[in-house]
């Protein structure tokens, strides 16, 4: 109840800027529209392997608007800032697990994220490519499992990057590197299996392909439900490393500045 209710707040903060948000939309929209367009004007050459041109359509369509889901989520999950003003110690001290307790917060910020971001870019999306769901609805079921996982991989890889400002003065560059890997190793512009050869195999020893690659093949009908259970190893291995990472935390606690 208590994690529900956390959520559900999160959820409701959100909602008092719909408006702002709904610009953020315009603005995601319209780069998602320009990668498209240039998929499209290389379809016209190029056979662009298993997907085609309306394929690398729909490809496009759903990373963009899974990055709200998979990617855009809270910078460290607000440990960084806890961190600089000393409330850390506060979030500490509460009779929940630190890791638990962040991580209730931040579903509630992504539910609004899916529902309020998600949901309309892919519809301005849908109607302005003419796009198609999966003939076998199974593919749209894999993909909300691998997407639902997706997000808690987010969770746990800003989770440690917020972590890590107990132990340097400025983290941000561990968001924004993460989010350069994201746009590298994940798939989001360019499938995986089109990366050089070595770049593939590295991207594959990492959670990356799992936050967006892996799900956007189910929702195209392409994913092997084998791919879930390396969703799953990741899960539970970045969920003991937060556990262990707040280990640590306990027992190092600085505050900087406030």
């Amino acid at each position: 109840m208590l994690y529900f209710t956390l959520a559900s707040k999160a959820y409701a903060r959100n909602l008092q800027y719909r408006g702002a948000h709904m610009v953020h939309n315009i603005a995601s929209a319209m780069f998602g529209f320009m990668y498209a367009c240039i998929w499209i004007g290389l379809g016209a050459d190029y056979a662009l392997g298993e997907y085609g041109t309306q394929g690398m359509v729909n490809y496009i369509a759903f990373t963009q608007s899974a990055l709200w889901v998979a990617s855009f989520v809270t910078n460290g999950l607000g440990i960084p800032q806890a961190v600089r003003t000393g409330h850390i110690s506060l979030d500490l001290m509460r009779p929940v697990h630190l890791f638990s307790h962040l991580m209730a917060k931040e579903w509630g910020q992504i539910g609004y994220q899916f529902v309020y971001k998600s949901i309309p870019i892919y519809l301005v999306y849908y109607f302005a490519f003419s796009l198609s769901l999966p003939e076998q609805k199974s593919s749209l079921l894999y993909a909300a499992f691998a997407l639902i996982g997706a997000a808690y991989l987010s969770i746990c890889m800003n989770y440690l990057i917020g972590a890590s400002a107990l132990w340097t003065t400025e983290s941000s560059w561990l968001y924004w590197g993460n989010h350069a890997m994201i746009n590298l190793l994940a798939g989001f512009f360019i499938p995986i299996e089109w990366l050089p050869g070595w770049l593939e195999r590295i991207a594959w020893w990492s959670p990356y392909p799992y936050l967006l690659y892996v799900p956007t093949r189910f929702y195209l009908g392409l994913g092997n439900v084998s791919a879930l259970w390396g969703t799953l190893f990741w899960c539970v291995l970045l969920t003991l490393i937060c556990i262990f990472v707040t280990g640590f935390l306990r027992r190092k606690v600085e505050v900087q500045g406030g």
